[in-house]
């Protein structure tokens, strides 16, 4: 049951190696992490009193709550956000790359949505409450039956006029190395939500660097950096402590073009084309040598590529359906002119005796 299980889930190869090791990022004083510490309690207990609130809110008032907690969330652990691009107004399925429990407020603090999440999640202290209070959808990753119907919940809340957030590779990963890499790459069942909803799809990456002020030289000014991250067998009270201790980590959420699946979509091309968007976002360290605008062009090549080499296939395989039924008409005609060639000569014969 297990070995099934671990088959089902999705796994990275990140270890203790993708992480930076002592000296390798920019450190905050002592006193500066006391300080955030204590910050941090703070919004917790204020997400607690939040998750009474939150059901008796309107939508609206509700997702600016909770907009307005997520950012100041992040500010205590002293994470800088940057937002580029700009999520649609109307209910989208937002789908993105996971390398940490900071995505979901990075994620909140943008555009608040209703979080597809592991269900040990709802037991987590303080946390789990306000997760449950947001209308977070929790998904048993123990029992693959139970996948159908929550891809039936997440299209009724698509359709309901509530935004999805969803990660679909289903586990955090440094985003480096190839290696690490989740097999499979992004799961398409989610998908299948907004193609039910007539929901658009918007991939959103995730990045981690440092601010310039922080790094301690120039190259390392901006560079990707996993100390935000969240890998492995590692505990995440080591992870929140990281975080607290780092000088100038710099969140950026950039959301890429919305994709319109058509009702016969296919779910798993529509999950390549999503993924290829998230990850063909450059870092920021490539920021100098490929703009913003310059890989936007090339995602939506990509993409333009990925739906050609779709309809190709399309077409190639109902030629391949009808050429059965061609060759079966040129059959029956062929079959039909020797049939009439052989009665014609017959009767003329008969009628000349």
């Amino acid at each position: 049951m297990t070995a099934r299980h671990d088959l089902w889930r999705p796994v990275s190869g990140c270890g203790a190696g993708c992480l930076p090791g002592p000296g390798e990022t920019p450190a905050a004083p002592v006193a500066h992490r006391l300080g955030r510490l204590v910050a941090v309690l703070v919004m917790l207990v204020a997400g607690a009193g939040l998750a009474v609130l939150l059901p008796a809110l309107p939508a609206r008032e509700r997702r600016a709550a909770l907009r307005g907690w997520a950012r100041g969330t992040a500010r205590a652990f002293g994470v800088r956000l940057v937002v580029r691009g700009r999520l649609p107004r109307r209910p989208a399925l937002v789908v993105a790359n996971h390398a940490s429990w900071l995505d979901v407020l990075a994620l909140l603090a943008v555009a608040p949505a209703r979080v597809l999440a592991k269900r040990e999640v709802r037991a987590w202290p303080l946390v789990g409450p306000l997760a449950a209070a947001a209308g977070t959808l929790f998904v048993d990753r123990a029992r693959p039956r139970a996948l159908p119907a929550t891809v039936h919940r997440v299209a009724a809340a698509l359709r309901a006029g509530h935004p999805v957030a969803v990660f679909p590779e289903g586990t955090t990963w440094c985003g480096a190395a190839l290696g690490c890499r989740p097999g499979g790459g992004f799961r398409p069942a989610v998908f299948q939500a907004a193609v039910d909803a007539g929901a658009p799809v918007v991939p959103v990456r995730i990045g981690y660097g440092l601010t310039a002020a922080a790094a301690s030289a120039a190259a390392t000014a901006g560079v990707p950096t996993t100390a935000g991250a969240f890998l492995g067998a590692e505990t995440l009270g080591r992870s929140l402590w990281r975080v607290l201790a780092t000088r100038g980590l710099t969140v950026t959420v950039t959301a890429t073009a919305a994709l319109h699946p058509g009702r016969d979509a296919d779910r798993r091309r529509l999950a390549r084309i999503a993924e290829s968007a998230v990850h063909l976002v450059p870092p920021q360290a490539a920021a100098p040598v490929v703009p913003f605008p310059a890989a936007r062009l090339l995602r939506e090549d990509t993409a333009a590529r990925l739906l050609r080499e779709d309809t190709a296939a399309r077409l190639l395989s109902q030629d391949a359906a009808a050429r059965p039924l061609r060759e079966d008409a040129a059959a029956q005609s062929l079959s039909q002119e020797t049939a009439a060639r052989e009665e014609v000569p017959g009767r003329e014969v008969g009628l000349a005796a």
